[in-house]
């Protein structure tokens, strides 16, 4: 895992104030152009959840053809997306969302063919689209989300994350049919995540024996997944159309990329590479978005005080969601405060040498979550700050 020096950035940043955020897309492209080797011959729709910047997201699908429209996170953000002229949109969750769900069956009879899809995975959300359309509103499409967790010891314990109840292949065809059945919504595609092989890095440091058994369950995982997958398109298939089978993540994208199923890989944590995907064996990205915080105590000689900094990711509350001590080198986070709301102490042998005023530079645990911080992202080319662009935060919009 390769990166800038804390010279460097100090010398790009040396005009701009801390604390802020900034994208590196010398490390970003780098990244690109790995995920897109590891996905093979399958295209990459980009999570927009993990970047949080229209610029950024615009910028990626001009990258590469094979970069080819967006997986959502919420409703009004899709429409709002749309309205901005992006295109082949698919939700990745379930909305309840009446209103925004009224405007998208706008959006499906201006568009039919190319309004965004949105997520289902029970007749009830069937009936929640169908009761804002009128008797002669265009069709909406649906994507059916299929459950991709792996039931181990017999089906007594389920590794995985605990979305769709649409699990095995004749829950997934009684959805199909009942989609058929109406004919105001339109099957469009099926996603499965595998968030247990994606979204879980198989080389904890320090922690041998547990990567040993990631990697155990993961292989397994993947195999039935593997095969459940692909006997659920096959039987959907012989009575309906389904032209989008959508899976995987950043961390499965050479493993999810060879199921003959599957037509397509949504990622977009590896694009910033943040320090949750520092653990995986697969392969290994370099580090492109963080944040710098100044210097404003020294409470002791061995011990620097950076403002704010408190900026933890979502999950299961673990040490692993909080951000990292970056740059200089031989920083830590204290143990009782950790990253703290207004306040993060530092300690370590490089907190001797900071002084107040000077700055540190940090890594989110998880992707996009850190542009709900900051305004602006600063980005980085070579040597300088090429532009500076808003994050959704910075357009006045906050959908989670």
């Amino acid at each position: 895992m390769a990166g800038r020096s804390h010279a460097e950035f100090e010398a790009i940043f040396d005009e701009v104030e801390a604390p802020f955020a900034f994208v590196d897309l010398d490390a970003m492209w780098s990244n690109a152009k790995a995920m897109l080797e590891r996905a093979g011959s399958k295209p990459i729709r980009v999570a927009s959840k993990s970047v949080r910047c229209r610029d950024l997201l615009e910028r990626i699908l001009r990258r590469d053809e094979r970069f080819s429209g967006l997986m959502t996170f919420t409703l009004p953000e899709t429409l709002w997306l749309a309205e901005s002229g992006f295109e082949n949109l698919l939700l990745a969750y379930p909305t309840a969302d009446t209103a925004a769900l009224g405007e998208l069956a706008l959006r499906s009879v201006a568009n039919p063919e190319d309004a965004p899809i949105v997520m289902v995975d029970c007749a009830e959300h069937l009936d929640a689209i169908e009761s804002v359309l009128g008797a002669g509103a265009a069709p909406v499409r649906v994507c059916i989300d299929l459950d991709a967790g792996w039931w181990a010891l017999g089906g007594r314990i389920k590794v995985g994350p605990k979305r769709s109840p649409v699990h095995t292949v004749e829950q997934a065809v009684a959805l199909a049919r009942e989609i058929e059945r109406r004919p105001q919504i339109k099957l469009a595609a099926l996603m499965s995540y595998e968030g247990q092989i994606a979204g879980v890095g198989d080389k904890p440091p320090g922690r041998r024996m547990r990567g040993a058994l990631i990697r155990s369950m993961q292989r397994r995982s993947a195999a039935e997944l593997a095969g459940r997958r692909g006997a659920v398109v096959a039987a959907i298939r012989e009575f309906a159309e389904l032209p989008i089978v959508n899976g995987g993540g950043t961390g499965s994208l050479e493993l999810t990329g060879t199921e003959d199923a599957v037509s397509e890989i949504a990622a977009g944590s590896g694009f910033y590479a943040p320090t949750l995907f520092d653990s995986y064996s697969r392969f290994t990205l370099t580090p492109a978005a963080g944040f710098a915080l100044p210097i404003v105590r020294k409470p002791t000689a061995s011990v620097a005080t950076a403002l704010g900094g408190g900026y933890l990711a979502s999950g299961s509350g673990v040490a692993a969601r909080l951000p990292s001590p970056w740059l200089p080198a031989g920083l830590e986070l204290d143990e009782e405060e950790g990253a703290g709301e207004v306040q993060t102490p530092l300690s370590g042998e490089a907190a001797r040498d900071l002084q107040i005023g000077d700055r540190v530079y940090m890594r989110h645990a998880k992707a996009g979550e850190l542009c709900e911080r900051f305004d602006v992202l600063h980005l980085v080319e070579g040597e300088e700050i090429v532009d500076t662009v808003p994050t959704y935060r910075g357009e006045g919009k906050t959908f989670l």
